[in-house]
């Protein structure tokens, strides 16, 4: 499938994400460094690539992704509210295991955890969705896009989105490492990080 350009930013660091807890679609707001992030990938875009001025912007409508977009969109130069809400693009939902650690997990649902570990592709937590769930919507996201495109969202969304356009094995797909202070920029053919 032809894909046009796509500019990924993963949302800013939160108080959960500093914690390690499984945030999922929990509406958790960015911290300070979180913020800062944001700003560093804002320039970096209008620096590096100020062709994207010009591409779509689509964000998760979760209020740590909007705040990115808006801090990035402010520090390029544009105006922060010029983007568009996706909610297929919400992060994968860890259904009753948000809010938790994997160290609290690991003392609540010890064969949950395991069996986890085993297939982290293929398990769906109580309540919650798998990455092959996810990657099922976000294939049909990428599906229609259509013009080259900045998306802010989330950890897991980069990873299947990554996994689809990079054809990775769906066993190295979940372990992913999804930086919030880099860039994750697939030209059509190819990916790199700035």
């Amino acid at each position: 499938m032809a894909v046009p350009t796509i500019v990924f930013i993963r949302h800013g660091e939160t108080d959960w994400n500093a914690e390690g807890r499984f945030q999922g679609q929990r509406d958790i707001p960015l911290n300070a460094h979180g913020r800062t992030q944001a700003q560093r990938n804002g320039l970096v875009l209008a620096e590096r690539m100020p062709e994207t001025a010009n591409f779509d912007f689509v964000a998760s409508p979760l209020e740590r992704t909007r705040q990115t977009m808006e801090i990035a969109r402010g520090a390029m130069g544009l105006d922060p509210s010029g983007y568009r809400l996706e909610p297929i693009l919400k992060e994968i939902t860890f259904g009753r295991w948000e809010g938790y650690t994997l160290a609290e997990l690991e003392q609540r649902w010890p064969d949950l955890v395991t069996e986890r570990h085993a297939d982290k592709w293929g398990f769906q937590p109580p309540a919650g969705e798998s990455y092959a769930m996810l990657s099922v919507r976000i294939g049909a996201w990428l599906a229609g896009v259509t013009r080259d495109t900045v998306v802010v969202s989330h950890g897991g969304v980069c990873r299947v989105l990554r996994g689809i356009l990079q054809n990775l094995d769906t066993c190295d797909t979940p372990n992913l490492d999804v930086p919030q202070d880099r860039i994750y920029v697939w030209n059509g053919s190819e990916a790199c990080w700035i």
